[in-house]
């Protein structure tokens, strides 16, 4: 089991057990979102922002995982080759499941891009991009659990990783982390 996978299990039990409607999945993306537009790594904002998310503001547990989950991605930020990674089920999770989540993904990384505001018209290779988004949001049950199916999911979530990066480097830069020193 991965760590991707660990922690995809450990926020959908904390968010069960807080009876929240909202999805790791979702949850990671909408993160993403906000910081692919320029949001910034700040705690206390991503804190609030997840609080409107939820509906509430969530308990420590929930809150020391939401900040695990924001120092995650500033990780993933803070080098530079970008590596994303999305917060799905495992490969041996029920395609259908996973459709699912890639859904809840996209439309969560929509609304925390939508929700910060930017200056300025976004250029057409973003609109694109989040077209793309909006369309893959749509997916759901359109692909069926065979090797094609497999195959055509797996070029999504391929898609779903590079993405982000070039939206991130037009809109959320400025916002970067600062890399970590090394120590000789």
């Amino acid at each position: 089991m991965t760590s991707t996978s660990s922690a995809y299990a450990a926020f959908t039990l904390l968010l069960s057990d807080a009876a929240f409607p909202v999805s790791p999945a979702e949850l990671h993306g909408h993160l993403m979102g906000r910081i692919c537009a320029g949001s910034g790594f700040d705690e206390n904002d991503w804190l609030a922002a997840a609080a409107d998310l939820l509906g509430e503001t969530p308990e420590d547990r929930l809150k020391a995982a939401l900040t695990g989950l924001l120092g995650m991605v500033q990780q993933e930020f803070a080098g530079n080759e970008i590596t994303v990674v999305l917060l799905l089920p495992t490969d041996d999770a029920p395609l259908k499941e996973r459709l699912a989540a890639m859904a809840q993904w996209c439309q969560g990384f929509l609304s925390g891009f939508g929700l910060v505001s930017r200056s300025g018209a976004l250029t057409t290779e973003a609109q694109e991009v989040l077209q793309d988004m909006a369309a893959i949001a749509q997916v759901q049950d359109t692909l069926e659990d065979t090797e094609e199916g497999e195959n055509d999911y797996m070029e999504v979530t391929e898609y779903l990783r590079v993405a982000p990066v070039m939206l991130y480097n037009e809109y959320g830069k400025g916002s970067a982390p600062a890399p970590k020193p090394s120590l000789h």
